[in-house]
């Protein structure tokens, strides 16, 4: 397995590295695209694919009333992940747990939103993971999908040449599936490579 598998599902000491660097790396995207989210100080949020835990951790800020879950299917993520937000575990206002968007462990209608950084690229099916996503939502609620790529370079295919079950999609092609999964008042926002799309229940 190359280095850069671990971009898929962080396992052993080049997961742990992974998680480190990707906390550090997307950062600047992140802050980007979460000028397009604006919970509620008080929502429920869910962080799809959490990976290190630092988006976990921005918004704990942005809901200081409210209580951000994290899901990872990567045992070294949820590690590094509690790591990052022991605080706000400890006060009971974060959970991170090992799990699937294939089959979310929530009841319907959990959450007023629902992130995804970095992370669709590698989800298996993508039409029935935004079923679920849209399941957990409450109506009205808002799915959030920010990617580093756009799907439109040929530094692109470079990428999913190199990382197994890598696809990265245009947002065209996410429209498509969110629109068949029920979604509603798509927003798609550009910058640079990155590509940010909200879309509501």
């Amino acid at each position: 397995m190359s280095f850069f598998e671990n971009t898929r599902k962080p396992v052993g000491l080049g997961g742990k590295i992974m998680v480190a660097m990707m906390n550090f790396g997307h950062s600047a995207m992140a802050a980007w695209g979460m000028r397009f989210l604006q919970p509620a100080p008080d929502a429920m949020v869910l962080d799809c694919g959490c990976g290190g835990g630092a988006n976990i951790k921005t918004l704990l800020k942005l809901c200081p009333k409210g209580r951000v879950q994290g899901i990872d299917y990567s045992a070294v993520s949820v590690e590094k992940a509690r790591k990052v937000n022991a605080r706000a575990i400890a006060a009971g206002r974060c959970t991170v747990q090992q799990a699937s968007v294939a089959e979310l462990p929530f009841e319907a209608e959990q959450f007023e939103a629902v992130t995804a950084f970095e992370t669709v690229y590698f989800w298996p099916e993508l039409a029935q993971n935004f079923r679920e996503v849209y399941r957990v939502l409450k109506p009205g609620g808002v799915f959030f999908i920010c990617n580093e790529a756009n799907g439109e370079t040929t530094k692109d295919d470079k990428w999913t040449q190199i990382i197994d079950g890598m696809t990265i999609y245009k947002d065209s092609q996410l429209k498509t599936f969110l629109e068949q999964a029920g979604f509603q008042n798509i927003q798609i926002h550009k910058r640079k490579n990155w590509l940010c799309v909200t879309a509501q229940k």
